[in-house]
């Protein structure tokens, strides 16, 4: 990166630092510093949802599974809007009405303490090891690219969300996410703008979607119900649903995001705000990648987007292998990017037949140098038996990094570190108040001063912030990062939802029964998801959700009925 560019990257960063460290500087009670006073109005909630949703894996994964597999993504997110609209129904008023700091503490009201505190810990298990990933996945693809020693990368992101979230609280978090949606939003629009510019003359922004249709990433909604593909519209309506209600309904990170709003209404309006904005935004972000990939079919791209591994293989024993690779990579790219031209004249004239067989021809050279990529991973892979075979997280950075002018290459950084930094910061918020509100005040010290509960929220905050700073030190690397995170997730977030499910709607299940039920779940999940990683279950992640949610409700309800009456 020129100098330029780390003026940019690093101006932006500690800006948007100062400015939420000063603007909350006046957070001096547990109130102010766990729900910032009650005063968001619903435009800083709903930035704040979205922000702490939309991590850096949004930005560096989103775009390279477009590359890979097209918009198909993006019906992952059909059933958001349908969750915060039961959301604003049902739980808003409920938490407002009880005045709760987290969600944990509406189930020690249903149930009892020991109900509260398992699903407490089951959320900081969960979210303390997303805050992981959510440091180390942009750290490691970042310090592949800028060849920085990924633990300054790491401390860069780790640090600066320490400092500004342990300095003001909540409030911090969400003054601090505004600016970084605005960061955000405007890089993902340059970066568009600058993509339709590369492009060559002839292809216009109409000429690459008929491109990118002709080559099957334009395939938005798939209506094949089949468990095995993790995207499709029945997935996305139905197994993605209980996931955004457990995600948006029951995990603190989100929770305390519009608990600190000034009203209900302001709340449902921040919510409502996310569900609407938040598809046509993973659309954008995902239309980028489509665009990346057009811009790679008339660019020469390189065999493999993780440079650092292919240099290794450049110089190792398979030196002459990959030359001879590289050459027919290049061999068959020339020969597509002609095809490509005629294919777009083509369809302009008008001639259908011609189109049709420029097309088959096209895909059958795009599977061909699909097939010397795999000859050079497995070559890399000789080398380095743990390497990753995909490339996609490195697919839209490799972009930015190579092509984009300077001043824009540290603002497209900026947006990287900003949504790191975004979901981070309300990881950390959380799992500090959790820890305070449902554990250490109610189960350790409960007499204490407002003084002292506040230290002891900045004191845990600082906890997990080193906490997931060392699990992003020792992590090892993922699969596709963004998938990663969502498997976490569901893994969890299923019985979790369970237990609220049985409180919101099963009046007669008592305490015991949902525990006990809630246990075997959790059980049940992790074993399904060793099958799953092992090839031997046909279901996705996704479905982990509901599978989760409704063993708990069923579980309790079989054991309500055969327990002794006088179980509480």
């Amino acid at each position: 990166m020129h100098s330029i560019d780390f003026i940019v990257l690093f101006g932006t960063l500690l800006a948007i630092a100062l400015y939420g460290t000063w603007k909350t500087r006046k957070s001096h009670d547990l109130k102010g510093y766990l729900l910032g006073d009650n005063s968001m109005k619903w435009g800083t909630i709903g930035l704040s949802v979205m922000a702490t949703q939309a991590s850096a894996i949004t930005f560096l994964s989103t775009p390279g599974q477009a590359y890979q597999d097209g918009m198909g993504f993006v019906q992952f997110y059909f059933g958001m809007p349908i969750a915060m609209i039961i959301l604003s129904a049902v739980v808003v008023p409920l938490y407002f009405k009880l005045k709760v700091y987290t969600a944990y503490e509406f189930l020690e009201q249903r149930f009892d303490l020991k109900s509260r505190a398992l699903a407490a810990f089951l959320f900081l298990v969960s979210r303390g090891l997303a805050a992981g990933i959510t440091i180390y996945a942009p750290a490691i693809i970042l310090t592949a690219i800028l060849n920085w020693d990924i633990n300054i990368t790491i401390l860069i992101i780790g640090v600066l969300v320490i400092i500004y979230t342990v300095s003001g609280g909540t409030k911090a978090v969400a003054e601090t996410q505004k600016q970084q949606m605005v960061v955000i939003m405007a890089g993902m629009f340059v970066a568009f703008v600058v993509l339709l510019v590369k492009l060559p003359d002839h292809i216009g922004f109409k000429e690459s979607l008929v491109v990118a249709g002709k080559m099957g990433k334009m395939n938005v909604i798939d209506w094949k119900f089949d468990p095995t593909n993790r995207y499709n519209i029945w997935s996305g309506l139905t197994a993605a649903l209980f996931l955004f209600l457990a995600y948006f309904g029951t995990d603190q990170s989100q929770v305390q995001r519009y608990l600190s709003g000034k009203s209900i209404k302001e709340i449902r309006l921040g919510l409502l705000f996310n569900g609407v904005f938040k598809i046509p935004m993973q659309f954008s972000i995902l239309l980028i990648g489509v665009l990346v990939f057009i811009f790679y079919q008339f660019t020469m791209p390189p065999i493999f987007f993780n440079k650092t591994e292919t240099d290794k293989l450049a110089t190792s024993k398979y030196e002459q292998q990959y030359n001879e690779l590289s050459k027919q990579h290049q061999q068959v790219f020339d020969q597509k990017r002609v095809l490509l031209g005629e294919l777009v004249a083509a369809d302009k004239a008008g001639d259908e037949e011609s189109t049709t067989q420029l097309t088959e021809r096209v895909n059958k050279l795009q599977e061909q140098q699909e097939s010397i990529k795999a000859e050079a991973v497995g070559l890399m892979q000789d080398i380095n038996p743990d390497l990753d075979s995909k490339d996609s997280d490195y697919v839209f950075i490799t972009f930015v990094m190579k092509y984009l002018p300077h001043g824009i290459i540290g603002l497209l950084m900026a947006v990287i570190f900003s949504a790191a930094m975004s979901s981070t910061s309300s990881e950390l918020n959380a799992l500090g108040s959790t820890t305070v509100i449902d554990f250490y005040k109610r189960m350790v010290n409960d007499s204490a001063t407002d003084a002292h509960y506040l230290f002891m929220s900045r004191l845990f905050t600082v906890f997990w912030g080193i906490l997931a700073l060392l699990f992003a030190v020792f992590a090892t690397q993922l699969d596709n990062l963004i998938q990663a995170v969502n498997i976490l997730g569901s893994v969890f977030y299923g019985p979790i939802l369970g237990i609220f499910i049985v409180a919101f709607g099963v009046k007669y299940v008592k305490a015991n029964a949902v525990f006990v039920a809630t246990v075997i779940s959790e059980g049940i999940i992790v074993w399904l998801y060793f099958l799953s990683r092992a090839g031997k279950l046909g279901i996705t992640y996704l479905w982990f959700n509901p599978i989760g949610a409704l063993l708990v409700v069923a579980i309790a309800v079989v054991l309500q009925a055969v327990w002794p009456k006088k179980t509480t």
